[in-house]
């Protein structure tokens, strides 16, 4: 059977992700952003994987610039790696670069040999 190198962050992956100040940081507000197009490879088969990512957060100090944050999604485009091990990576990293009171993402996978799967990660600061 093959090994799979299970990554942590990628230093390349995170210096694409930006930050702005929160306007608001002694309000809880939930910020929610979804990328309906997200896209990365099976490292078993090789075949492309497609999924929604849905971000939510309680901002702190900082908040993630969207355009940044497209780019960062957009570089698993060619990447082989598991629903489950890409979902709590694009948790793993936003919590280091933005630092929240409280994150979810949510990877809702689309249908692969009659399975659907949905991976939620959650972060809570203090955690």
């Amino acid at each position: 059977m093959k090994k799979f190198d299970i990554k942590k962050s990628d230093p390349k992956k995170l210096k694409l992700l930006e930050v702005f100040e929160n306007s608001f940081p002694d309000r809880d507000y939930e910020i929610t952003h979804e990328a309906e197009e997200f896209t990365s490879v099976c490292p078993k088969t090789g075949q492309p994987d497609f999924g929604k990512i849905i971000i939510s957060y309680i901002a702190k100090e900082k908040c993630v610039e969207l355009k940044s944050l497209k780019y960062y999604l957009q570089s698993f485009r060619n990447e082989g790696i598991f629903y489950e091990n890409v979902t709590n990576r694009i948790l793993d990293d936003l919590v280091k670069v933005i630092k929240p009171k409280w994150m979810e993402v949510v990877g809702e996978f689309t249908t692969r040999g009659g399975i659907h799967s949905t991976i939620t990660a959650e972060y809570w600061e203090g955690d």
